[in-house]
């Protein structure tokens, strides 16, 4: 089965991220799923892809169009609604020289673009919704202009989580992101941890951006017992114009002691190999909550809110612990039950292993495997 993945940036983000999972997925599933992946620019994803022997293609798109933001794109730009078609073309006829069964676009933009040069080549397409279609989330403009286009352009819509799919109105199937790929963890095992360090790590891990909370973890971490010697760490930088908000946060870093910022390359286990407990701090409900799935599949507990995806990974007191969305103090609470109880550490840790099993990226490739087989009108495209 020949399917063409289709991204409009490669840079190493979370959408980018599940894509190199399910790919690896699929190679190590020994599928009979063979990808190719077109790239709207080259970036580390094009990079990670090549190294599973997945064939990759740049196909470049202008970068105004391409780097626009939510709100930008919302309002329709004359010069991107025209490189828009004009990158469809061109991407209807890779389509129409290789053929495939199906056409799977990985993000908004690359829904949109490529659900239209599917339809030009006859191509069946999945939409991969990653993103709540949802006015707190994506804003009344962008929710406004997605519905529509969801319901008319793909053959068929894939969901990350139930926290996406409640906010699309139609008949979908939902496959999780996958985690744990050879990449990061050749073995695949991690072994629980029987108690948090000393002065414990208390870590969020993230881009800087408004919605994910930092602002928030901070509030939270000014709250704990003031015996309770837990250390802050900030992993994660600014993307797509946020670099205010990143600045407002490091400001507040510099002012305390307990707490520092580090970069993230993307190698999980490493990343988290001194870290005691991992925090999803979003004011807003995420899509899925890939950072949490990520730390109980190494063993580390985690705290998230009571709301989106995270929500629907964690099982409270048995994978994780769950706070009052958008409230510190309650996080904080959570925290020091967390780290001021050995045996809850410790069966939180051995349940969040367990719990990850679910999202191992063979079996999220057989799932998926499952659904594309069921797609409507999987056909050759005409010539």
């Amino acid at each position: 089965m020949r399917i063409v993945f289709l991204d409009h940036i490669a840079v190493w983000s979370g959408g980018e991220i599940a894509l190199h999972r399910l790919l690896a997925g699929l190679r190590d599933a020994k599928t009979d799923v063979e990808p190719l992946l077109v790239l709207g620019e080259d970036g580390p994803l094009a990079e990670r892809v090549a190294e599973l022997g997945v064939e990759v293609r740049v196909l470049p798109m202008a970068g105004r169009t391409r780097s626009l933001s939510r709100a930008e794109s919302a309002r329709l730009p004359l010069r991107a609604v025209w490189d828009t078609l004009h990158y469809v073309w061109r991407l209807r006829g890779i389509l129409r020289q290789e053929r495939p069964d199906l056409v799977h676009t990985n993000s908004l933009k690359s829904g949109i673009y490529g659900s239209l040069a599917a339809r030009l080549a006859g191509v069946p397409v999945v939409w991969h919704v990653r993103d709540r279609i949802a006015e707190d989330y994506l804003g009344r403009p962008l929710t406004l202009l997605m519905r529509p286009l969801l319901a008319l352009l793909p053959s068929a819509i894939l969901v990350n989580s139930e926290a996406t799919r409640q906010t699309i109105g139609r008949a979908l199937a939902r496959v999780p992101n996958a985690v744990l790929d050879d990449p990061y963890r050749p073995d695949k095992v991690a072994s629980p941890r029987p108690r948090p360090h000393a002065e414990p790590v208390v870590a969020l891990v993230g881009r800087m951006a408004p919605w994910k909370g930092q602002h928030l973890f901070l509030d939270a971490l000014e709250r704990l017992p003031t015996g309770l010697r837990a250390r802050g760490l900030l992993l994660g930088s600014a993307l797509f114009g946020e670099e205010e908000y990143a600045a407002g946060v490091e400001q507040r870093v510099d002012s305390t002691e307990n707490t520092r910022i580090s970069s993230f390359t993307g190698d999980v286990s490493e990343a988290l190999a001194d870290v005691d407990v991992v925090v999803n701090a979003s004011v807003l409900p995420e899509p899925f909550g890939q950072v949490v799935v990520e730390a109980i599949a190494n063993g580390v507990p985690v705290v998230v809110p009571d709301e989106g995806g995270p929500a629907e990974i964690v099982q409270h007191g048995t994978s994780g612990l769950v706070y009052r969305a958008g409230d510190p103090d309650s996080l904080a609470q959570r925290l020091a039950e967390l780290l001021g109880d050995t045996d809850l550490y410790a069966r939180l840790s051995a349940g969040g292993l367990e719990r990850a099993r679910a999202y191992d990226p063979e079996q999220v490739a057989a799932s998926y495997r499952v659904f594309v087989t069921r797609v409507p009108g999987r056909a050759s495209p005409s010539s």
